[in-house]
């Protein structure tokens, strides 16, 4: 069952120090204030409200990622062509399908005719929108261009979709082979084994080793199957309870950078959502620590991400962008190269989205790399396994015969 949901009204300051105040939905408190700073909106003071039942049904799912994006787009083209704000929100209303989303969109509709801005309704609904969002439609209500604004962020939203699907859709064979291969195995342990245990019963003394442990594993599985699968859940609730502590994650994320192939794969695709999320915002308008906060919230690696908001932290106090990344040592030397570049030619916006243009395709070719590896990797593994059972049976049937002959 769903987590019920309040409103929360809260005051607090933006990026820019400006008061801010408004209404977020949330399952509890601390959820409001853990929403709020990651829409970049420090809380002064957040109070609990109604309830909203409405939000519960809209989470950000793959497909309300999908549908966003396609808000977001088509609220750009109606108002480059002209169209009031509050008319092409309540147009871009009739092409979206899912009645929770609808309704939550409606409300920002709303908001915004009674004079609230298209930013603060996108801030006080961080579940629904990346942290990146509000920033950009607020830059472009300051100069008079959000259609713009908006474009720039759909294009950049549905290029992090398509990274995304990217990557799921590179893994869907290797994880469909492995699934088949771990089936094949303990179907040959489940039924083909036992059928043989009967010639040997006696005779368990006199088999080869390998022939007894094979034996010895299939009984094991069908014996203890039901205890395997409770330790398997077990474990894997135990591991995700403690991935749920920072330090545990930071840890796991830092070790995921070294595993070879993999490292480089994570750090290609986090290092492209990265430079392409800071060079949207910074061509966008908004002021370069902000973005670099902003941008570093769209990394999925908590360690690249932490590395990252101890940067934004220095430039606030004057620091430079491009030494202290070089420094922390968490992305390509090839993108340190790009980012040296835009900053010395004040050109850091189109450099960055370039940047992620290239990492991009350099993305795609380490994905067919992987899979080109795990493929036959996986097939040999499983064509080992099945030709030492066989071999192990096939033994122990000859060694078998040899000793009745004798």
């Amino acid at each position: 069952m769903a987590e019920a949901v309040q409103a929360f009204r809260y005051r607090g300051t933006d990026t820019h120090g400006k008061r801010v105040a408004g209404q977020i939905d949330a399952a509890s408190r601390d959820e409001a204030v853990r929403r709020l700073r990651q829409a970049a909106i420090v809380p002064i003071d957040v109070t609990a409200g109604e309830a909203a039942p409405t939000l519960a049904a809209v989470r950000r799912t793959p497909k309300t990622r999908a549908a966003i994006t396609r808000v977001v787009g088509e609220l750009a083209v109606l108002l480059n062509a002209g169209i009031a704000l509050e008319r092409a929100m309540a147009l871009m209303l009739d092409s979206v399908e899912d009645a929770g989303l609808r309704s939550e969109l409606g409300r920002m509709q709303q908001s915004v005719k009674e004079g609230a801005p298209l930013s603060r309704t996108i801030a006080q609904r961080p579940a629904l929108f990346p942290p990146m969002a509000a920033a950009m439609a607020e830059a472009g209500e300051a100069d008079g261009k959000l259609g713009a604004a908006l474009d720039r962020l759909a294009d950049a939203l549905q290029r992090d979709d398509d990274l995304r699907n990217l990557i799921v859709t590179a893994m869907i064979y290797p994880i469909i082979l492995l699934v088949l291969s771990v089936a094949v195995i303990a179907m040959m342990l489940l039924f083909v084994v036992p059928q043989f245990e009967s010639l040997f019963a006696g005779a368990e003394d006199r088999l080869p080793a390998a022939s007894v442990f094979i034996m010895q594993a299939s009984q094991a599985l069908r014996g203890g199957w039901w205890w395997m699968l409770l330790v398997l859940a077990g474990g894997t609730f135990a591991v995700r309870q403690v991935l749920r502590q920072p330090q545990a994650r930071a840890a796991r994320d830092r070790w995921v950078l070294t595993l070879p192939q993999v490292g480089s794969l994570v750090r290609s695709a986090e290092t492209a959502r990265f430079a392409r999320t800071l060079g949207v915002l910074v061509e966008g308008g908004v002021p370069l620590p902000s973005a670099t906060l902003l941008a570093g919230r769209a990394i999925g690696n908590s360690h690249m991400a932490a590395a990252v908001r101890a940067v934004a932290g220095g430039m606030k106090e004057g620091a430079g962008l491009t030494v202290p990344l070089a420094a922390a040592e968490i992305f390509p030397k090839k993108a340190i190269g790009f980012f040296r570049t835009g900053e010395e030619a004040s050109e850091l916006g189109p450099m960055l989205i370039r940047l992620a243009d290239v990492l991009d395709r350099d993305l795609k070719i380490q994905l067919q790399r992987l899979v080109g590896l795990l493929t036959p990797a996986i097939t040999v593994i499983l064509g080992a396994v099945v030709a030492t059972i066989i071999a192990a049976i096939m033994a122990a049937i000859l060694g078998f015969n040899d000793l009745a002959l004798v």
